[in-house]
């Protein structure tokens, strides 16, 4: 394990530099929510239903949760360089369908391939927990991922601008060319930063239940999971709440929408300048508690009758100042409950996250209505944020009676 986190920009036989780790973490959130404000306008484009074309964030999601269980072995095994080279390469073709995708089913098929760039985005974190140690693992996530949120903060919003302006097609177009960019940037500064195994790929595979059996893997990777399916849920259901219930435009709804990753922010900043001295444990509880509190009072205000875009939006603030607190610090500690399988562990804790995002994202598409209003959203946000809350918990009493 490397002692200190040494780079030399556009130098790969160093450790990438952390503005290359930021901007793949970041190219792979964006692809998740730039064209979000777009989706009524992408139906009527392919002349289908809008929630066919809502699919394209839950099985986009489902198939980031499939990849993730096979990514980290893979990587762990051949290397971090050639899978997230190989995952570009592949997002950019994807990326190519989805453009002259000829209908709604054909997008949906190339919408699915696009998830290869989560490769980006699971081994910018074990190449974290490659180069530093454990303590210093949860600060250093923090602080990539406080910067990679900077371009989703900004992706519906230039999504809404861009659609008002040229159409969908032009989101699409955005991604391709921050890939290629990206692309460029990773073949010339990503150094390997893998430790070898010694084993085979079907060695490393089995691997997976050292893991399975571990109760403090569990917890942190299912507080994770849990905290993070209020913001999957919001993907969901906030296009429909935005649009259908409150009326807004598609450049509005973008502003809006922006609002969990303004908090995201500023939570991942606590995380860096915090998660060291108080511990990951300590902060993934406090981010679930302010989530909670969060969607709670926003609940509360829609209950006595004060709903409205700006409530619903401004208090989805707090569930990202959780996330940016939980995210980071659960990883850094799902990633060193075993650090030999780092890349295998963030595989498995992001597909464990993203599988059930894919469903909560679903599941809060499904029960939108008009007649049901914003409630069926905001009780998915409040169940998962306090079961969060259980699941560190339950690590923390974990450890108190067994550290190791």
């Amino acid at each position: 394990m490397a002692q200190a986190y040494q780079a030399r920009f556009l130098d790969r036989t160093t450790p990438p530099h952390i503005v290359t780790l930021i901007l793949l973490a970041g190219l792979s959130a964006l692809s998740m929510n730039i064209f979000l404000p777009s989706l009524p306008g992408m139906a009527a484009y392919f002349e289908t239903d809008y929630r066919v074309l809502q699919l394209s964030v839950g099985v986009y999601l489902g198939v980031n949760a499939v990849l993730q269980v096979l990514i980290g072995p893979i990587s762990d095994k051949v290397g971090r360089r050639p899978v997230i080279v190989w995952g570009l390469v592949l997002f950019l073709l994807a990326t190519l369908g989805c453009l002259y995708a000829p209908n709604a089913t054909i997008f949906l098929i190339f919408r699915m391939a696009q998830a290869a760039i989560v490769t980006a985005m699971v081994l910018s974190r074990a190449i974290v927990r490659d180069v530093v140690p454990a303590d210093q693992a949860a600060s250093m996530i923090g602080y990539v991922t406080m910067g990679m949120t900077v371009v989703p903060m900004l992706g519906p919003v230039l999504g809404g601008v861009l659609e008002a302006q040229f159409g969908w097609h032009a989101n699409f177009w955005m991604l391709f060319a921050l890939g290629l960019v990206i692309l460029a940037l990773s073949w010339a500064d990503l150094g390997e930063t893998r430790r070898a195994s010694g084993l085979s790929l079907g060695q490393q595979f089995r691997e997976y239940p050292e893991l399975l059996r571990s109760p403090r893997f569990w917890g942190y990777a299912m507080a994770s999971a849990l905290s993070s399916g209020a913001f999957f849920a919001y993907l969901g259901g906030a296009p429909f709440v935005g649009t259908v219930l409150f009326g807004l435009s598609p450049t509005l709804l973008g502003l809006y929408f922006g609002a969990p990753a303004l908090g995201y922010f500023f939570g991942n900043f606590l995380s860096g300048t915090l998660s060291a001295r108080i511990g990951v444990n300590r902060m993934v509880e406090w981010g679930c508690l302010v989530a909670v509190a969060g969607v709670a009072t926003s609940m509360m205000l829609f209950q006595l009758g004060f709903g409205s875009a700006e409530v619903f939006f401004g208090f989805m603030t707090f569930v990202g100042i959780g996330n940016g607190m939980t995210i980071p610090n659960a990883t850094a500690g799902a990633l060193s409950v075993r650090p030999h399988l780092a890349g295998t562990a963030s595989g498995l804790s992001g597909a464990i996250m993203i599988g059930g995002g894919a469903g909560l994202s679903m599941l809060a598409g499904a029960l939108l209505t008009e007649e049901t209003g914003a409630q069926p959203l905001l009780w998915i946000m409040l169940t998962t944020g306090a079961l969060g809350i259980a699941a560190i918990r339950l690590v923390i009493l974990r450890e108190k009676r067994l550290p190791i």
